[in-house]
């Protein structure tokens, strides 16, 4: 009997076409590019014009991915939509992209994870897949941040930190007697720390639902505890990717690349210190991107495969850690 496993077939990324510099953010609040170089490693991001969706982004980076992969539309049997900006409140990103692509009927799954949303996601497909329930399945990490920032000094802390953009992945069955599948994942969340990364309103837990001084106030804005978020972040990262190598056997010297989120490149820097990993082997673009959450991943991946960086066969370490909090990893040999 044949074992069914799970690859990825394609990967494909888009990113607007507007450059937001920080000297552009420093012309409405208080900082500066050094300021936010020095803090996070960010020098641009970019920003959707107005007609732009996080769906729309998410179709882009969709179309390329199964390029690649050399996937039809109609050879998607599922859809699944990590992202934290979604176009409505309901419903979800996932049945707005199957329209678009003209792929009525098949399902469409919406997963909120924030900045692991995209791992979570992986997860799903891969054992979707290996249960047989699919074949093939499209995965797509989006974000539309620039429209939910606060872009004044009240706003300052997050809004220079994210970006735009969306990446996707085509994932199919496999029997990996070509070196490429999916090793394992292993996911992991504290929701004692729900409140120091998130936005706090509206939602079903308030009443009224909205109001102006939820508004006026900052709560339907994102707030976050940096000092929190970078304490668990640098604790959480290096030891969720340690728990995936060592889990089959290999250490930080056996990977070919680690794949982080791009929450900040203090963080980044921290990781592959803890690991003991050369910085070329861990990758970063947040310089030019900003953080874009469930995004950050397939763009990095979609980048490096692109480069060449990562081959068939690499040994590649997926992590993530955000809201909630989460924090996530997934091994795979590409």
């Amino acid at each position: 009997m044949t074992t069914r496993r799970t690859r990825i077939a394609g990967t494909g990324h888009y990113v607007p076409d507007r450059v937001v510099t920080n000297d552009e953010l420093e012309a409405v609040m208080d900082t500066s590019d050094e300021w936010i170089r020095e803090r996070t490693g960010i020098r641009e991001r970019r920003f959707t014009d107005s007609e732009t969706t996080c769906t729309d982004l998410g179709v882009a980076a969709a179309r390329r991915a199964l390029d690649e992969a050399g996937w039809s539309e109609k050879d998607v049997q599922f859809i699944i939509f990590a992202t934290l900006s979604p176009d409505m409140y309901f419903p979800g990103n996932g049945v707005l992209l199957q329209s678009k692509l003209g792929l009525p009927g098949i399902g469409a799954l919406d997963v909120r994870n924030q900045c692991t949303g995209f791992l979570y996601g992986l997860s799903a497909a891969d054992a979707y897949i290996r249960t047989g329930m699919y074949d093939r399945i499209l995965l797509v990490g989006s974000e539309r941040h620039s429209v939910g920032l606060r872009m004044d000094d009240r706003g300052r802390d997050t809004a220079v930190l994210f970006g735009d953009g969306a990446g996707a992945v085509c994932v199919e069955v496999t029997d990996g007697v070509d070196g490429s599948f999916i090793i394992r994942h292993h996911l992991h969340a504290d929701g004692r720390y729900a409140d120091e990364l998130c936005i706090r309103s509206p939602g079903a837990g308030t009443r009224p639902w909205l109001t102006r001084e939820m508004v006026d106030d900052g709560s339907s804005h994102p707030y976050m505890n940096g000092r929190e978020v970078f304490r668990n972040a640098v604790k959480r990262f290096p030891e969720v990717i340690l728990e995936a190598l060592e889990s089959e056997g290999y250490t930080p010297e056996n990977v070919d690349a680690v794949i982080p989120h791009q929450a900040n490149q203090r963080i980044t820097d921290a990781v592959a210190k803890r690991l003991g990993l050369p910085p070329e082997k861990v990758i970063s673009n947040i310089e030019y991107y900003g953080n874009t959450t469930a995004a950050s991943i397939p763009i990095a991946l979609s980048e490096v495969v692109k480069a060449g960086t990562v081959k068939r066969g690499s040994l590649v370490c997926l992590a993530a850690f955000g809201s909630g909090f989460t924090w996530a990893s997934s091994l795979l040999r590409y």
